[in-house]
């Protein structure tokens, strides 16, 4: 069974949804029999654009256009496959052809803008004197990257993403066709995910439309899609703008906790700002797109906190309600040398606080079984979590070294069997450390390093 999106794609001008000032003119010239020989379609994914460049190229040729029809005289070209100059020439080549069937030979070349600049240029020479049985309709979800002697000579028509009404009103005729039982509060979900784009929408609503077989609720859309309830986002901007970092902190632990990414988390704080912005929220607006990985909770966290907020009240506030108590790790000077013996002095470590892994005693194992090894490794940095000690090298040459087979024998034995080693990227450590006190203190309530696990550690 074909998915909706395949469907509902329009077989006509007229039932292209929401692009009327590309259709409409089209249309009219279609009518004056007024063709030109180059047409550029832009504009965001899903919007119709390759739909109305096949309408089109069946239009004036006078072919019935059917989703699977195959006709010698319409040509379809992925930019992003055949960018090269060679693959030009050989258009250009079999363009001097005349067509089979129809009046023209009509080439399609979607994402025209992931041409190399050497097809281009190929391309150019065709376009300004192009035989007159040949037309180009080119689309592109970026106008900018596409040359302006291209664009010159081609009439250019740019599509845009549905508003929320449209999508809607356009949604809801397809549940009704589709027997799709589902509240207007979950449909609106769809829509406000599907950011405007057809094809992004309709597959959504394809794949939320087996929740169930009576109504589908809002409820079930959130859980679906893992998306955060309204009431948590809303929380989280409120808390943000009385300087609650306690409920910035709870809210924040308990999305995560859920399962919901950070990504996610920022991707509703964001369209709800813009939905309804106010002043107080525009620094974290500004703010918000900075939120990736690594190390992603973390910032989010910060982002949340305004910048009025000394790092001494987050502190505060968040050992209040945790009730925390925050220790410090020691670490011992290493063992006396012999005077003859030049050893680099292992730098402080910035370590996940844990007593049952001991890194200074590890070190003084690995300096009695090599000389070699233990200056390379107290060059490095650690983190020690779950059983795991990870070493996290400055440069490569020590992370080299220090991977060697017998160096990594020597790492192994001195260490506990319980205990398993990874040797990390060089220059990988995690950048939260003591000379910022938020991220520091957010170490230790997180229960260890804020380090990049994927996004999938909670709070």
């Amino acid at each position: 069974m074909k998915s909706l999106y395949r469907r509902y794609r329009p077989l006509t001008l007229d039932g292209v949804v929401g692009q009327n000032q590309v259709t409409e003119p089209l249309i009219n010239a279609l009518k004056q029999k007024k063709i030109s020989h180059a047409y550029l379609l832009i504009g965001p994914r899903g919007c119709g654009k390759t739909s109305v460049a096949r309408i089109l190229a069946h239009e004036v040729n006078g072919f019935k256009y059917e989703i699977e029809d195959n006709y010698v005289d319409i040509i379809e070209i992925d930019g992003a496959s055949n960018r090269g100059i060679d693959n030009i020439r050989d258009l250009r080549d079999k363009a001097l052809i005349a067509p089979t069937k129809g009046k023209y030979k009509i080439y399609i070349i979607d994402e025209v803008h992931m041409l190399t600049k050497e097809a281009f240029n190929a391309l150019l020479k065709t376009l300004e004197e192009p035989p007159a049985h040949v037309i180009f309709i080119m689309a592109t979800t970026d106008a900018h990257k596409v040359p302006i002697t291209i664009t010159s000579r081609a009439q250019c028509y740019t599509f845009q993403l549905a508003d929320n009404e449209t999508m809607f009103n356009y949604l809801k005729t397809i549940t009704e066709k589709e027997n799709i039982k589902i509240e207007d509060d979950a449909l609106k979900i769809i829509v406000k995910k599907g950011g405007g784009s057809f094809r992004d929408s309709l597959s959504l609503l394809d794949q939320i439309s087996t929740l169930s077989d009576d109504i589908i609720t809002k409820s079930m859309v959130i859980n679906a899609m893992g998306l955060p309830e309204d009431e948590k986002i809303n929380q989280l901007l409120n808390a943000s703008i009385s300087q609650d970092i306690a409920t910035i902190n709870n809210t924040l632990k308990t999305l995560l906790l859920s399962g919901i990414k950070p990504d996610t988390i920022v991707s509703e704080l964001i369209s709800t700002i813009i939905a309804d912005p106010k002043p107080e929220l525009l620094d974290l607006l500004a703010k918000l797109p900075n939120v990736q990985e690594p190390y992603a909770e973390a910032k989010l966290l910060v982002a949340l906190i305004p910048s009025n907020v000394s790092s001494k009240s987050i502190i505060t506030s968040i050992t209040k309600q945790e009730k925390t108590t925050v220790t410090t790790a020691t670490v011992s000077q290493p063992k006396p040398q012999p005077a003859d013996k030049t050893i680099v002095a292992p730098k402080k470590s910035l370590t996940t606080i844990d007593t049952n892994f001991n890194w200074q005693n590890y070190l003084d194992k690995i300096q009695n079984l090599s000389e070699a090894v233990y200056t390379q490794l107290s060059k490095t940095k650690y983190s020690f979590r779950d059983g795991i000690l990870t070493i996290y090298p400055t440069k490569r040459i020590i992370r080299s070294i220090l991977m060697r087979e017998n160096n990594y024998k020597i790492l192994v034995s001195a260490i506990g069997e319980n205990v398993k080693i990874t040797i990390a990227e060089a220059d990988t450590y995690p950048k939260s450390d003591d000379s910022d006190p938020v991220l520091s203190k957010m170490s230790d309530i997180m229960g260890g390093e804020v380090v990049n696990d994927g996004g999938n550690s909670p709070f």
